[in-house]
């Protein structure tokens, strides 16, 4: 396998050195960060505390009833200006 060298601030250095284990080449230093922060979503599931988790609880089911109040105001405008419509045709 080939490698490349790459160019990196000597702060990114300083700390990729500082997270470098015994034995472990940059490489491996950075294939394991990689690794660690490619996250599986389901690993942190439920991980809320109980308040959060009631919170957005409360903000979920808010949205819920405002999104359903504003799809059945939309519904009835259009039914009303169909009938406005179906009125207009008639006296027409």
């Amino acid at each position: 396998m080939g490698t490349k060298t790459i160019g990196i601030r000597e702060e990114v250095y300083e700390r990729l050195k500082a997270r470098k284990r015994e034995g472990e080449s940059f490489t491996d230093v950075v294939d394991r960060l990689i690794e660690e922060s490619a996250t599986d979503w389901r690993t942190g599931f439920g991980t809320l505390q109980e308040d959060d988790a009631a919170e957005l609880e409360r903000v979920a089911e808010r949205s819920r009833r405002e999104t359903g109040a504003g799809v059945a105001d939309r519904q009835d405008d259009a039914i009303e200006a169909l009938a406005e419509v179906e009125d207009d045709d008639e006296t027409a």
